[in-house]
């Protein structure tokens, strides 16, 4: 069990939210998606000085992959502004209100002027090369059980545009999300365990779902993460999707970096130093060594005219195989910077041969070749040479940064709770003033217009959701859901549906399908819109729902292309006198039994007949249909 606290575990989130406006921030597009399209537009993007004349390190580092990035526009969503051939309109005032009114509900404080910033981001996610984003509020806190987390800002910005395909030269956008108002609420390092994350984080959503002016659905918020340790530095965890996934990236992170600085104390006892590792570092043409080699991956390459490099790291015997998080060591994580920075894949180090078809007498023969010693370590890469030659310098850079413990990096989170390097960490230096759009001046009416839609508070929600019928734990389950806005949503659309059965169907029935062999994530408000549909117009019955859903998920699971109509209509609800029939069919063929079991009669027969209708008729109604049928046999 790790104590985070002796750890000096400190956590920051970043809640990221599509808002649900008539328009984009700075156009009057609707903030739809769409993949119809007639044409597209190329660009190549390059970083720019900042006001200081500086560069930011990461925008330099995404130019100096050199792609070209092709943009499709969707004539539906777009305009000239997502085309970087006209100038940002003034930023919506839905957007900015709906900035106000959570700054408020977090006990924040507006700013008096909202300006808006660049923000450079040279990955091709904008057009522009960079994105917009204005802070509205300042201070403020989120309540939790181990204390206050404080706000650091609330800001309003522009989403990016919505990657398609990535290549190897271009990557493909799509420009329909670009500029949809996004709300990012940036908490302090106040947070000291993975679990206080995943409730602050919850909370922040609850409160934006609460708003009832968010976007719904997968890709529509995302939560990064700040996380550093004693001794450790600050580390960004971009793209969490997932609140579950919150605590586990937390720990295997503090795990990497608290390993990473095991790693250097190892290398200081060793005697290492940044000096006698570069003089030591030796490099050889070794693909004469493996022109027999039974290696998949080193014959592949030299058949495409590829080389093989070894490399002598001093004092490192040992380390490229030490583990930082489940399945990723720091042989990976030197390998992550070489496909990044080098995009080369084949690299392997002296810890995990002979293997991968390297025999041992392959690598005997490399350790003469690079007169490696007790303590030594050596890596092999294959590739073409130019990247070779890149490769060398990065893996060198990594190595010798080992001796300072964690670097300051970006890193992406991946499905399994580890964390993947994408880039170096920006600076201070991506940002300068947007120089088109005047500042807005926040006065006492806006302030009055934010007032009037901030959410209400968690309390008071719970109370109006007990009122709508909900007992007092299935609204608890509800207010803490990540499904809340859903609920909301289709209690308005579908107003015949009793609220209890959206409720339970959300928190209940979605969740057991799992336990009989289905897929609860394949269940979608696409889907939950057909269900609800069906059932608000009397074309299907409650009971059916949960049968519906399961055979939906499995089949889904089984990755068949399933029709979500197809099987409501298997379904649909069986009219009062197909039910009779069946009712008095049963009770026919069961009058034997139920005339030796007369105290039993009831259940006897509510059984059978819900074995056949299960699904197509309401328990209750087939209960009263018994009970009447029963009555005229008692006389």
């Amino acid at each position: 069990m790790i104590d985070y606290n002796k750890l000096g575990l400190k956590v920051g989130l970043e809640i990221h939210q599509q808002l649900d406006t008539s328009t984009k921030l700075f156009c009057n597009c609707p903030t739809i998606l769409s993949e119809e399209y007639k044409n597209t537009l190329e660009r190549y993007l390059r970083p720019v000085f900042s006001e200081t004349g500086e560069i930011d390190v990461a925008a330099l580092f995404e130019w100096e992959k050199n792609k070209k990035y092709v943009y499709r526009i969707p004539q539906q969503a777009t305009c000239l502004v997502e085309c970087d051939e006209e100038p940002p309109h003034r930023m919506s005032e839905e957007a900015l209100l709906i900035g106000l009114a959570m700054t408020l509900a977090f006990h924040g404080t507006p700013v008096d002027e909202v300006y808006v910033m660049r923000k450079v981001v040279i990955d091709g996610s904008n057009t522009s090369g960079f994105q917009r984003t204005s802070i509205v509020g300042l201070g403020g806190y989120v309540e939790d059980e181990d204390g206050k987390v404080s706000i650091q800002t609330i800001a309003i910005e522009e989403d990016a545009a919505r990657k398609i395909e990535d290549t190897k030269d271009s990557v493909i956008y799509n420009l329909d999300r670009l500029g949809i108002p996004l709300i990012e609420i940036s908490t302090g390092p106040d947070i000291h365990s993975p679990e206080q994350a995943k409730r602050v984080a919850l909370k922040i959503g609850q409160m934006l779902r609460l708003t009832g002016r968010v976007k719904r659905g997968l890709g529509t918020i995302r939560q990064d993460l700040n996380v550093s340790i004693s001794g450790g530095v600050k580390t960004e965890i971009k793209g969490v999707q997932e609140l579950d996934l919150i605590p586990k990236l937390i720990e295997y992170e503090a795990m990497r970096q608290l390993k990473l600085l095991e790693i250097k104390d190892e290398l200081i006892k060793r005697g290492a130093t940044k000096e006698n590792i570069s003089s030591g570092y030796v490099v050889k043409d070794l693909t004469e060594l493996f022109k027999e080699t039974k290696s998949n991956v080193i014959l592949r390459e030299l058949k495409k005219g590829g080389k093989v490099y070894g490399i002598k790291v001093p004092h490192f015997k040992g380390i490229f195989g030490i583990e930082l998080m489940p399945n990723r060591r720091f042989g990976t994580e030197v390998s992550d910077y070489v496909k990044v920075f080098a995009g080369l894949g084949g690299i392997f180090h002296i810890d995990e041969l002979p293997n991968y078809g390297i025999s041992q007498e392959e690598v005997n023969k490399v350790k003469d070749e690079l007169n490696v010693k007790d303590y030594d370590g050596f890596i092999l890469i294959v590739g073409e040479k130019s990247k070779l030659d890149l490769a060398v310098q990065v893996i060198k850079d990594r190595i010798l940064y080992a001796l300072e413990g964690v670097p300051k990096e970006t890193r992406g989170a991946n499905e399994d709770g580890t964390t993947r390097f994408l880039r170096p960490q920006p600076g201070a230096a991506r940002m300068y003033p947007e120089t088109d759009i005047p500042p807005i001046r926040i006065t006492e009416d806006l302030i009055k217009k934010a007032k009037e839609i901030t959410p209400p508070t968690p309390e008071e929600k719970l109370k109006s959701l007990i009122n709508l019928g909900l007992s007092e734990e299935l609204a608890k389950q509800v207010l803490n859901s990540p499904r809340l806005d859903s609920f909301d949503y289709f209690v308005k659309k579908y107003p015949k549906v009793p609220p209890v059965v959206i409720a339970t169907t959300l928190e209940n029935t979605i969740k057991s399908l799992k336990s009989q062999g289905g897929d609860p994530e394949a269940i979608t408000d696409y889907v939950l819109d057909s269900v609800f549909d069906a059932l608000n117009s009397g074309k299907i019955s409650k009971d059916s729902i949960p049968e519906i859903l399961l055979k939906y998920s499995k089949e889904k699971k089984e990755g068949e292309n399933v029709n979500i109509d197809k099987i409501i209509s298997s379904f649909s609800s069986l009219s009062e006198e197909e039910l009779e029939k069946i009712v008095k069919e049963t009770i026919e063929t069961s009058k034997e039994e139920i005339i030796k079991k007369r105290d039993k009669a009831f259940n006897i027969l509510m059984g059978k007949v819900m074995s056949k209708v299960r699904g197509r008729a309401d328990g209750k109604k087939v209960a009263d249909l018994i009970r009447r049928e029963l009555e005229k046999i008692n006389g």
